[in-house]
């Protein structure tokens, strides 16, 4: 029986056999380093207070849930995201 792949998984495969990947000449610094960004870039030391209407309030918190995040954690998200370009409206 052959398994199929997913959509994500073909891609991945496409890909590899385009010869896009290509190997890390040292992987523990590699890994060293990729663990410094990503401690970096989640680690929070600084504290934002704001004040918003209660609606707005409220509707973080569900878009939150839906997420399966903490409210605080979800803003926190939607601010990364617009600092770093990646946030993109919504098309209606």
């Amino acid at each position: 029986m052959k398994d199929r792949l997913t959509e994500e998984e073909q891609e991945i495969l496409d890909s590899f056999e385009r010869g896009e990947w290509v190997p890390v000449k040292d992987l523990s610094k590699r890994k060293r380093e990729l663990i410094r960004y990503a401690r970096n870039t989640l680690k929070k030391d600084k504290r934002l207070n704001i004040r918003i209407s209660e609606r707005d309030l409220n509707e973080l918190q569900k878009k939150a849930v839906s997420e399966g995040l903490p409210y605080q954690t979800f803003v926190s998200s939607i601010i990364h995201k617009y600092v770093n370009g990646k946030l993109v409206e919504a098309k209606n």
